[in-house]
């Protein structure tokens, strides 16, 4: 089990990401806009500077949803390795059959 306040951490970056994900990409859309003049680009990375680090999405990382592991993780199911060995054994996820030999 993770600890809490890593968990905790997480889920405000994800909310700072939701928050500013528009002014962000508003942003980023004048910044790479080869026609506007140097001056409104330069003016548009500075603002893109100031929003806090945790708002950018690169972030963020991938964490089981039942246990909050980082490691391991499969993205198709949000869970570690660990939980899907677990819940497979137990027969909670359909089409999943944990082999024994």
């Amino acid at each position: 089990m993770a600890k809490k306040s890593m968990v905790e951490r997480e889920k405000k970056r994800e909310r700072l990401v939701a928050q500013y994900a528009e002014k962000r990409a508003n942003l980023k859309e004048i910044i790479n806009d080869q026609e506007r003049p140097m001056e409104e680009r330069f003016k548009a990375s500075l603002k893109l500077a100031e929003l806090p680090r945790n708002s950018s999405a690169t972030r963020l990382h991938n964490r089981c949803q039942l246990t909050g592991r980082p490691h391991a993780y499969y993205r198709k199911l949000k869970l570690s390795r660990i939980m899907l060995r677990e819940l497979g054994s137990q027969g909670q996820i359909p089409g999943l059959v944990k082999s024994s030999w």
